[in-house]
């Protein structure tokens, strides 16, 4: 835990401060903050945080100011006042799908660095659904410092109405005057796309995800920008679930016109369809060429080994988490440029040179 290092007591460092020191107090009634603070002999900006965010200052002070104001008789009626003035000390992510692994990194990102800062962190799922996602945040915003939305479902205007009560951090979306952090997802297809025609692949299919996602938008501009740059055929399929299920559904699909190259929405719809393509016997890369996006755990667990595109999903946590502790301060923020993150490609052994004939 981090010392308050900058509200040190004239003698140095707050574990220095020795005895009680200052008048005693006789009313309990009577005492504040300021009082606590004379008699452990810190600041009262150091005994705020003690009481309200305890992570932020060093446990032996922090121990330390509790069994002053214990002593003194400052009871927690004031302290639940000193947490409404300076914030619950909590925070929430809302995730898609806590199922998909695309979360995992997101989170713990998020998680270990609100801990660092001395915050709670919250994890709520919307299960894909656009009212799920309203109603928990109806619920939570009025007890936590701020929210991060990651792949939220939610129209642009009802987000920009949440970041009006608290701050809002995106993840994998821009909405202008909003602050987010996100890939690029443009330049990443761009690279899976350029990898696949290094291999001779001309035709290349996108296996779109959910109708809603900003991510699913960029990823599909991007694979058009790079067909007409390198005068390919590209086409989109979908929507489909952001799931194996959706996967092996948009496979269904291609075969009854096939490319040669296929990039998927997600790492688990690149897997659905491999095992779904390998199902009606054809070959994998032999037949068709498939580019995940994520780099999950899973895409090392399949037959052929996905290539994929690797976001950075634990930076992308903890850059939001940052952010929002920026902007959950008195003081108001403006909303930011977009933080971008780029993401590289992974080649394994799904892609492979295009069969002649």
């Amino acid at each position: 835990m981090n010392q308050d290092v900058d509200n040190l007591s004239p003698r140095g460092a707050d574990e220095a401060a020795g005895p009680l020191t200052g008048p005693v107090v006789t009313d309990a009634a009577d005492l504040t903050i300021y009082d606590v603070a004379r008699a452990a002999g810190v600041a009262p900006s150091t005994v705020s945080r003690a009481l309200s965010k305890p992570g932020r200052v060093s446990f032996k002070t922090a121990e330390r100011i509790r069994k002053v104001a214990d002593e003194l008789g400052y009871r927690s009626g004031r302290i639940e006042r000193s947490i409404s003035e300076r914030g619950t000390g909590m925070l929430a992510i809302v995730v898609a799908d806590i199922a998909n692994p695309v979360f995992f990194g997101m989170i713990r990102g998020a998680e270990r660095t609100a801990r660092e800062r001395g915050y709670t962190m919250l994890v709520v799922e919307s299960q894909e659904s656009e009212p799920t996602e309203r109603a928990a945040l109806d619920r939570l915003i009025p007890v936590v410092d701020g929210a991060i939305l990651a792949s939220s479902r939610m129209t642009d205007a009802a987000i920009r109405s949440l970041a009006k009560r608290k701050p809002v951090i995106l993840l994998n979306r821009t909405v202008s005057e909003v602050s987010s952090v996100v890939i690029d997802n443009v330049h990443a297809i761009k690279k899976a796309t350029e990898h696949l025609t290094g291999l001779g692949h001309r035709s290349i299919c996108y296996i779109a995800g959910p109708e809603a996602s900003w991510s699913d938008a960029m990823r599909w501009r991007g694979l058009r920008e790079a067909g007409l740059e390198l005068e390919l055929q590209v086409r989109r399929l979908g929507p489909f679930l952001p799931t194996i299920r959706g996967g092996a559904a948009a496979a269904a699909q291609w075969m009854t016109k096939p490319t040669t190259g296929v990039i998927a929405y997600n790492d688990l719809m690149a897997i659905g369809f491999v095992q779904a393509i390998i199902a009606a016997g054809r070959g994998v890369p032999g037949d068709v060429s498939v580019i995940g996006f994520d780099n999950i755990v899973d895409a090392t667990l399949v037959e052929p080994h996905l290539t994929t595109i690797a976001a950075p999903l634990v930076s992308m946590g903890s850059a939001a988490v940052a952010r929002l502790v920026k902007s959950s301060g008195r003081e108001e923020v403006a909303a930011e440029e977009p933080v971008l993150l780029p993401a590289r490609l992974v080649v394994r052994g799904s892609t492979g040179p295009r069969r002649e004939g």
